[in-house]
């Protein structure tokens, strides 16, 4: 059963979310920023604990797509909705197209829309966020579904970087189609204040001398109204803002569309949240919010930029594993979400990715900090982690770890597992020996955690943790203190 959606988050692919959960008419303004189909991989940056760049990178996504038995039941979901007009233009593109990559992109795209049209409430409005790869094909989609009428604007975000010496003219910008559902749609536009020259100019300019009498017409004292150029500075390597998420955008370009066309109050949704920039402006602004995402790491991502941008938050998280159940599902569908996810239950900083033997049996890293007695120093040390998502327990999952912490000298390994470890494993793992601190305190080197442990509130026994995988987002100093559920 639909619910009218309220600062929730979920995990999962978010067309199966929106028929599921999203209901009718309840969304007043869509962001989405969706990949681009640019064939290229996406790595989230992590960092030590001494704030340097992390050499482990994890694959956020790949911006590919291929016409497979996904794409032919897409298009055939749009044939089955209803809107013949986007059906009509999608069996042309086919046409024209052939089966390849950029169809199955817009085939993909063309089903979500139509179901973001769906959720849109009658005043509601719609921003898609594109680059030149498909937002010529993207805008002829956008108006068979919601109609070439409400079409309002195409805005060019406009941004400085340094660029390649390709044999072209710089790509300095990203386009921003807006629509709206109807005719009758929230508009608030922003307004830039006049510099001091310019205000000065324009009362001279208002100001006129007839005879002995002056007139004075008044001056705007909003500013300038925006047009559809936006100059606004893209995320460098050195912003404050960057988390060490791929194609973050920067908070300043969502507040923009947020009070342009929502209110205090509304529910803004990203089905495409990536690291959660949309979530975080609505929050600050004042509104309620649903975001989606595909991968766990994105959603752990968001979690902590909410919870330490605003402390107290309260927000729900759909769709990631709450038993054992759940957690077998998510293991059984996809090893490495199931891994990413168990990762973060532990509270360790994911490490390798989606190449065989990348990570050389290590799947994620605790931080942790000790005395080293010699220097008298607290030093940083790493315990390792290694998640086993099958079935059936083994012996040589144990004797696997065990051999891992020797090679990388690592003073504890902790060993995650779906299924029960049996009393020989838990013989194995003890007789490895303990890690002892320098503060006269002992550890088991092996530790041996099941999900049932886990989800029972047992975490493994690690000291002095120095565990901030993600850069930490600034707190906001926002006056809506109201949490909506």
């Amino acid at each position: 059963m639909r619910n009218r959606p309220t600062n929730h988050l979920y995990y999962g692919d978010n067309l199966a979310v929106l028929r599921k959960d999203i209901a009718d008419a309840s969304i007043d303004l869509i962001y989405l920023d969706p990949p681009f189909n640019s064939n290229a991989s996406y790595g989230i940056l992590f960092k030590e604990p001494d704030g340097r760049a992390s050499n482990a990178q994890i694959e956020a996504f790949e911006d590919s797509w291929h016409w497979n038995d996904s794409a032919e039941q897409a298009f055939d979901d749009v044939r089955r909705s209803g809107n013949m007009s986007a059906f009509d233009l999608l069996r042309a593109m086919r046409s024209f197209l052939g089966d390849n990559d950029m169809m199955a992109y817009l085939t993909m795209m063309s089903v979500r829309l139509i179901e973001l049209h769906r959720v849109l409430k009658p005043t509601g409005s719609l921003y898609l966020h594109c680059d030149p790869t498909a937002s010529h094909y993207l805008k002829l989609l956008l108006d068979a579904v919601f109609g070439a009428e409400h079409f309002k604007n195409e805005i060019i975000w406009h941004y400085r970087r340094w660029t390649g010496g390709a044999r072209r003219f710089q790509q300095l910008h990203d386009t921003i189609l807006f629509y709206t559902k109807t005719d009758d749609y929230v508009f608030d536009p922003p307004y830039t204040a006049y510099t001091e020259k310019s205000l000065k100019r324009k009362q001279n300019y208002h100001t006129r001398v007839k005879g002995d009498e002056v007139y004075v017409t008044s001056v705007d004292e909003r500013g300038v109204r925006e047009n559809d150029v936006w100059q606004l500075p893209i995320l460098n390597s050195q912003s404050k803002e960057r988390l060490g998420y791929p194609t973050q955008k920067p908070i300043a370009l969502l507040e923009r569309i947020i009070a342009a066309s929502s209110q205090e109050g509304d529910v803004v949704l990203d089905p495409f949240c990536g690291c959660g920039t949309a979530v975080h402006a609505a929050q600050k602004l004042g509104r309620q919010w649903v975001g989606i995402d595909i991968t766990h790491l994105a959603v752990s991502l968001i979690e902590k930029r909410m919870n330490d941008a605003f402390p107290g938050i309260v927000f729900t998280v759909e769709g990631t594993p709450k038993d054992l159940a759940s957690a077998r599902d998510l293991a059984a569908r996809d090893k490495y979400q199931f891994q990413w996810w168990a990762v973060s239950m532990v509270d360790a900083l994911p490490f390798g990715g989606k190449k065989k033997g990348a990570d050389g049996g290590i799947d994620g890293i605790i931080y942790f900090n000790d005395l080293d007695p010699a220097s008298g120093r607290m030093v940083t040390h790493r315990a390792i982690v290694s998640v086993k998502g099958g079935v059936h327990a083994n012996v040589t999952m144990v004797e696997t770890l065990a051999a891992t912490i020797a090679r990388e000298d690592a003073p504890i390994g902790v060993l995650v597992m779906l299924a029960r470890p049996t009393a020989e494993m838990r013989r194995r793992a003890a007789a490895v020996g303990l890690y002892r601190t320098g503060i006269d305190d002992s550890f088991p080197k092996l530790q041996i955690l099941s999900l049932e442990d886990l989800f029972a509130g047992k975490r493994p026994r690690v000291p002095n943790v120095d565990q901030d995988a993600f850069r930490r987002a600034a707190r906001e100093n926002t006056q809506h203190q109201d949490r909506l559920l």
